[in-house]
């Protein structure tokens, strides 16, 4: 068996992750897969107030890969703190928990991450400023180095735990964000999410957008080379870990990523076509040796 990979203050037996949005709260899969059998899971997304999210259809599948405008739906923090983390808790021993943390304002992500930070379930938190389906109009915190190292900042006031920024594939220059991150105190990076882009429903009179929020995120396997790229740059940038995230399917796929400097790697769009597959990811990656 392989050894554990030690980052973020912790060991993780494996590097294999479910990608947050993906799994939901772990409860989810727990009669599809043995999550313990992962190196962890990112939670779905976690604001301060309950969230609905977008109008249906949410999601939109093309030929090599898939389009999503969830629109961050979830319980809200509350509920997060007096039932899915208790839940993973209870039944997770070895699987690490991350918790994506989003938020309308900067006040938001440092509320969430004040009310959480002390369970002691949470391994790190990730701080989604990149997400690309918002009711913001597309703005990304992540776009704007100031806003971005504030947020930061603020969020390392609240918290002992680790900080891992999630940042966008379109940035002028992600390593430099990535930088200016790493100096505000950020302790590593989950590269990529996803990439902007619509799709329309033709043949109608009317050509209508195939997401009910009109935009979503690109996810699938054309962001494998995105990831790496954005890995390989950030790792050399800051030194700080990494996770990898866009475009597993192969164990090769996660060699890319750890190749290009990674610690960590989270399946996501894959993991929703095939549940089973984070698992055998993970069990092969600990049978290669």
């Amino acid at each position: 068996m392989s050894a554990a990979i030690e980052v973020f203050d912790t060991a993780f037996q494996n590097p294999v992750m479910l990608a947050a949005g993906t799994a939901g709260f772990g409860r989810e899969l727990k009669d599809v897969i043995d999550l313990d059998r992962l190196g962890g899971i990112v939670t779905k997304a976690v604001s301060p107030e309950p969230r609905a999210g977008h109008a249906a259809p949410r999601v939109a599948e093309f030929e090599g890969g898939m389009l999503n405008a969830v629109g961050l739906a979830n319980p809200g923090m509350e509920r997060v703190a007096e039932v899915e983390l208790p839940w993973l808790e209870r039944h997770l021993e070895r699987a690490r928990v991350l918790v994506n943390v989003v938020g309308f304002v900067v006040e938001d992500y440092v509320t969430v991450v004040e009310r959480l930070s002390s369970a002691g379930v949470i391994t790190a938190f990730e701080l989604n400023v990149s997400c690309p389906n918002t009711d913001r109009g597309g703005e990304e915190f992540g776009a704007d180095r100031a806003i971005l190292a504030d947020l930061v900042r603020r969020c390392r006031a609240a918290t002992e735990k680790p900080l891992v920024v999630k940042l966008s594939p379109t940035l002028p220059d992600v390593a430099a964000t990535a930088e200016a991150a790493a100096q505000a105190g950020a302790d590593g990076f989950s590269l990529v999410n996803t990439i902007p882009g619509t799709l329309f429903g033709l043949g109608a009179e009317v050509a209508q957008t195939r997401l009910g929020y009109r935009q979503g995120g690109v996810s699938g396997p054309a962001l494998l080379p995105v990831g790496v790229s954005a890995t390989r740059r950030v790792r050399e940038r800051t030194g700080l870990p990494v996770i990898g995230v866009g475009g597993i399917r192969t164990l090769e796929d996660v060699d890319q990523y750890l190749e290009a400097g990674a610690s960590l790697v989270a399946v996501g769009t894959a993991g929703m076509a095939s549940p089973r597959l984070p698992q055998r990811l993970a069990e092969e990656w600990e049978r290669r040796g």
